[in-house]
């Protein structure tokens, strides 16, 4: 590098760039900076290459730090601070060190997951929410609530648990045990799966402790994030609510961290790093020595394990407190109706037809994630799974073979039932459009609204759709994952699950777990405000152990059931898991770089490593690239880790070819 400086300044500050390189670099204080102080954790300018770009500081030094591989004369001068005081903190600094190491990636590209890009702050308008307000005022807890809240506060250090049906008063509990930190002065951090679908609670929130939240959310600007941010630091805002990167808020004082709907895998980021948002709370609560409350009606099985052997405190809700009851769940057997052509149950379609009649609403649920392609003997109701790994195969059509997604084991499809001797088989699943027409046929006079990403097209869409659905404008809701998520709607009576089968035959351990969350999710939006709900599962599979369950409500024996099978194939939370996925827009060199991969980390690997793979992804291909990938696993996450980072930062592959690495990986597609 050339030194941009004729008189060099006698300070050094070390900055962090959002590059993939996992290191500082080290600069000259801007011309005219001596005098200002420390400038650790203020955003500066710099030239890197031939570009300008901005980072913060690391790190201040009076002579050249001994670790510098540039010679003193070739050092660059900064341009310029960009702000009068700090967007980094160092607590902030240190947990960007923990996940450099611990998700294996850059100290920038984590760095920069956390603080707003924004150049300059901007304020917000207001959120919008068109729906009664009388609903969040302060309620008088029930026995139930006030023993949680005193259990909660009444031991620090500790990660608790809420656990309670839906409707059951989670989120005034949450309110509560806030209010009494911030009474002593210290701030909270409110997480929500996604601030799009969780209006109650964001507005709840905002009735609770109005000027001093602050809200952040992928809708705002890069300057609006910004805005709050300084709000946070400034201590203005002494509460925020956000969705996932809000677990980084830079509350000075924190006192309590929440997590509501803690099952919910949109914590997991899908990109570098591929934090998780509860890792990442548990680790701030530790540090600080605070609580960490989390809430669900289906606690993901991780939580629920830790609840069993006492690292989590269990807090039970159990009563329906907006006078609503449990709704009634039936389950439809898909194989046994006489129209098989038909997505819409006999049983289901009477139970519609009840709810237009009394004037009450309807929402069914379809699950478009996962593959409508699974082998499936309609005599006997086998399922073909891998012979090693215990999970569906997936169809190929292109290359007609049944594919293993996690250890790439294959075979041809069946000309019949391996089971039964059948041939009556074959790969089925409804698509949304077929769904959506089929219902709008059979109820030519209802009012349907359909949600997806599909008829979303401008920000705002989705809040506006569920309000007028709310407000009754609406009979039929069509929905995908979003209406599982905690919107509460209060004419609601019926719930229809049209194919509670099709995330039981994605290629992923969680399968079973992802199935039971989705049916008691849905199922808790159904009668909430008065009695006689209805839940209706339509299904190919009744009998499997997810379905059955949740149909029967028998919570506490589906997690028994499923850690019992966890353990016996050796997956989390008995294992630890980290996986290398190789990406490329050329398939051949997606693969060739895969297999290359698995010989360096066979080589290195010690003892009690499992190496899956390599195998395709199950989604082969993603924005037109191949994708292979490799499977890690271990009973401590340590030696995966160390294998990973030999890998990343020690291997070169080609340079059409990108490595992700995702530890603790949510989903294996």
């Amino acid at each position: 590098m050339q030194n941009d400086s004729s008189a060099p300044n006698s300070t050094y500050i070390d900055v962090i760039l959002n590059v993939p390189l996992n290191q500082t670099f080290t600069y000259r204080i801007p011309e005219g900076t001596q005098d200002i102080g420390n400038p650790f954790g203020l955003r500066v300018e710099v030239k890197f290459g031939n570009r300008k770009t901005s980072g913060f500081v690391a790190a201040v030094h009076k002579t050249l730090p001994p670790n510098c591989a540039v010679p003193e004369e070739k050092i660059r001068t900064a341009i310029r601070y960009i702000d009068q005081t700090p967007l980094l903190t160092k607590e902030l600094l240190e947990l960007a060190e923990f996940m450099s190491g611990y998700y294996i990636a850059s100290i920038g590209e984590c760095v920069f997951a956390m603080i707003p890009s924004g150049k300059r702050e901007t304020e917000i308008p207001g959120l919008s929410f068109s729906e009664d307000e009388s609903g969040f005022e302060k309620k008088e807890l029930s026995e139930e609530q006030k023993t949680a809240v005193n259990g909660i506060l009444s031991s620090t250090e500790k990660f608790h648990y809420l656990y309670g049906t839906t409707g059951s008063g989670k989120t005034e509990v949450f309110l509560s045990a806030a209010e009494k930190i911030m009474e002593s002065g210290k701030g909270v951090i409110y997480l929500v799966p996604e601030i799009g679908l969780t209006p109650q609670v964001v507005k709840a929130v905002q009735k609770r402790f109005g000027s001093t939240v602050a809200v952040l959310h992928s809708a705002l600007t890069p300057s609006q994030r910004l805005g709050e941010w300084k709000r946070i630091l400034s201590r203005e805002a002494r509460i925020v609510v956000g969705a996932r990167s809000a677990v980084f808020a830079p509350v000075p004082q924190l006192g309590l961290i929440i997590i509501d709907e803690e099952h919910d895998s949109s914590y997991k980021s899908g990109s570098s790093p591929r934090y998780h948002a509860r890792q990442i709370a548990m680790l701030r609560c530790r540090r600080n020595s605070i609580p960490l409350v989390m809430g669900s009606a289906t606690p993901s099985v991780e939580s629920w394990h830790s609840m069993q052997n006492g690292s989590i405190i269990r807090h039970t809700l159990t009563k329906r407190l907006a006078g609503g009851e449990k709704p009634k769940i039936s389950c439809v057997n898909l194989s046994l109706e006489a129209d098989k052509e038909s997505c819409i149950s006999k049983p289901l379609q009477n139970e519609i037809q009840s709810a237009l009649s009394e004037k009450k609403q309807t929402i069914l649920f379809l699950n478009r994630r996962g593959f409508t392609h699974f082998f499936r003997c309609s005599s006997c109701g086998y399922e073909l799974k891998c012979k090693n790994c215990s999970v569906s195969m997936t169809y190929h059509k292109s290359e007609n073979r049944l594919r293993c997604h996690y250890c790439g084991y294959s075979l041809p499809p069946p000309q019949q039932c391996p089971k039964c001797g059948s041939l009556d088989i074959g790969y089925s699943g409804f698509g949304t459009e077929y769904i959506e027409a089929e219902v709008k046929a059979k109820f030519p006079n209802a009012k349907v609204l359909r949600i997806d990403t599909d008829s979303l097209h401008h920000k705002g869409e989705l809040q506006e759709k569920l309000d007028s659905f709310r407000k009754g404008e609406y009979d039929i809701l069509l929905g995908t994952q979003m209406v599982a998520k905690g919107l509460n709607f209060p004419n609601l009576k019926l719930a229809g699950v049209v194919l509670a089968d099709t995330a039981l035959h994605l290629p992923d351990f969680r399968a079973q777990e992802k199935t039971f969350a989705l049916i008691t999710q849905v199922a808790g939006r159904a009668g909430r405000f008065f009695p006689g709900g209805k839940v209706i599962v339509q299904s190919y599979s009744p009998d499997r152990d997810a379905i059955n369950y949740a149909v029967k409500g028998l919570t506490e024996e589906f997690y028994k059931n499923e850690l019992e099978a966890r353990q016996i194939l050796n997956f989390p939370p008995y294992s630890r898991l980290l996986r290398l996925v190789f990406r490329s827009q050329k398939p051949d060199a997606a693969q060739n770089a895969a297999q290359s991969a698995y010989n360096i980390l066979y080589k290195c690997r010690p003892q009690g490593v499992d190496i899956l793979g390599p195998a395709e992804c199950p989604l082969e291909m993603v924005n037109g690239s191949h994708r292979h990938q490799i499977l890690l696993r271990s009973k401590q996450i340590r030696p995966l880790q160390e294998m990973a980072k030999k890998l990343v930062w020690g291997f070169k592959p080609p340079k059409d070819v990108y490595i992700e690495t995702d530890t603790d990986p949510v989903s294996l597609l």
